[in-house]
């Protein structure tokens, strides 16, 4: 009888595994087999991803911009003059003015298809339900997929246009890490060789983009040198709002002529300065940062109504904002609160409804920060701050041919793997009503 535990050892011992491991406080930690893939834990994969992902997938662009149906169109026409000498004043017998028509311009916009892919192998399904898993890794992934595909289509809104790179070899070309990110695989660069103009003025294929070296690699062309500008002739994604004002011949970390920007694959001769198709205001300083002023902003918002429109959204980075926020209180004016309100033609959203957000205001403008805004290039490489636009969103919209769809796939024998892999994509485009009341402000300090 010796041997017999009494009753409170017994109870002890039974209860042991409900508040500690015999095995030692560190074996319930989450192990290597309990994997959705070869690399990395389940644990680090998925909860590690939503931390991140919570920190980094602000779209407030893509949440501010008024959604339509993409209609019957594939285009539309635009006045781009209003005839010469066609109106005048007649004295009494006087001739009639010289009978002269419209320029009309042709503008193709076509939709873009935006895909996101994401996927689990059969174990990690199964494993991932066990005790220590975190339950149904699909939709977990599906979960993070979605953010994923927002975040590149407010990527995409807000890619720059072009920049001066430094050096290539071949097919590839150098650009900062942090400016690597608005090239697209698909889209079409082209060059303007320092010294001699444009030496590829029909764009050549990305074929791939290392985020992490700033590295670019496109299908062929003249190697590029350092000082000559990378320019997007054409994108395979969305347009965004920099090839909206951007103009033939702007303006690239201060070389002259260095771009010839397409949006919506313009059939014109050139987006000249000052043209129709150019925005209402682009204000470059030579590729050297300056400080944000009341008077750079001030002009951006003249200019703008100056040519019809009126400005709805002041749209910038976080650096920007906070260096508009400091010039305010230094000028002893303050920024108002307003919740945000969207215009579409002659109509209004409630306040709020397409974004829910609270923002600062100048002189009654929303202020938009965003941190995928993007930023300009010095001429000796150096990654400046953000660009800062001044928007009419009566003119601004995402049309959507198709809405975002959902495809899954089980079909092991077509994937040659146990897995289950999963799609998401959308149809749709930015379209620009009037270019002329948008504009732009860059080569600013962060």
């Amino acid at each position: 009888m010796a041997n017999n535990p009494s009753l409170s050892e017994y109870l002890a011992q039974s209860q042991r595994g409900l508040y500690q491991s015999v095995f030692g406080p560190e074996y319930l930690m989450k192990q290597s087999y309990f994997t959705a893939d070869t690399a990395t834990g389940i644990f680090n994969t998925t909860y590690g991803r939503k931390v991140w992902q919570a920190l980094n997938n602000q779209t407030r662009f893509f949440n501010a911009i008024p959604r339509t149906v993409w209609g019957n169109t594939a285009g539309w026409r635009v006045r781009t003059d209003r005839g010469s000498g066609r109106s005048r004043p007649v004295t009494e017998t006087g001739s009639l003015p010289t009978v002269d028509i419209s320029n009309i311009e042709t503008v193709s916009s076509l939709p873009r298809i935006v895909s996101t892919t994401f996927g689990a192998s059969v174990k990690s399904v199964f494993t991932a339900q066990l005790e220590g898993g975190v339950g149904d890794v699909l939709a977990l992934e599906n979960e993070n997929a979605q953010l994923d595909h927002v975040k590149e289509i407010n990527e995409e809104l807000l890619a720059g246009s072009a920049y001066l790179v430094s050096g290539g070899s071949g097919t590839t070309f150098n650009v900062p890490a942090a400016i690597a990110k608005h090239f697209k695989v698909g889209d079409a660069v082209g060059m303007n060789n320092v010294g001699t103009g444009f030496d590829r003025t029909s764009g050549s294929a990305v074929s791939s983009v290392n985020t992490s070296t700033g590295v670019v690699t496109i299908a062929s062309g003249t190697a590029f040198a350092d000082g000559d500008a990378a320019y997007i002739y054409s994108r395979a994604g969305m347009t965004s709002i920099d090839d909206i004002v951007a103009e033939d011949g702007m303006v690239v970390g201060g070389a002259s002529g260095g771009a010839n920007v397409r949006a919506y694959d313009l059939t014109q001769a050139g987006r000249a300065a000052g043209a129709w198709n150019a925005g209402a205001s682009v204000s470059y300083n030579s590729g050297t940062g300056r400080a944000l002023s009341l008077t750079l902003l001030d002009t951006a918002i003249q200019k703008i109504r100056e040519n019809g429109g009126e400005p709805k959204l002041i749209l910038l980075g976080h650096d920007q904002y906070f260096n508009l926020e400091r010039l305010l209180n230094t000028n002893q004016r303050y920024m108002g609160q307003e919740e945000y309100q969207v215009g579409v033609g002659s109509e209004r959203t409630f306040p709020g409804t397409r974004t829910g957000l609270v923002l600062a205001t100048y002189q009654g403008i929303p202020i938009l920060p965003d941190a995928d805004v993007p930023k300009s290039v010095a001429t000796n490489d150096a990654v400046l701050g953000t660009n800062v636009y001044v928007l009419d969103t009566d003119y601004l919209e995402i049309a959507v041919a198709q809405p975002t769809q959902y495809v899954e796939n089980r079909d092991y024998f077509a994937a040659n793997a146990l897995v289950v892999r999963g799609l998401l994509y959308t149809m749709a485009e930015m379209r620009c009503k009037n270019i002329f009341v948008q504009s732009k402000i860059a080569d600013l300090s962060a």
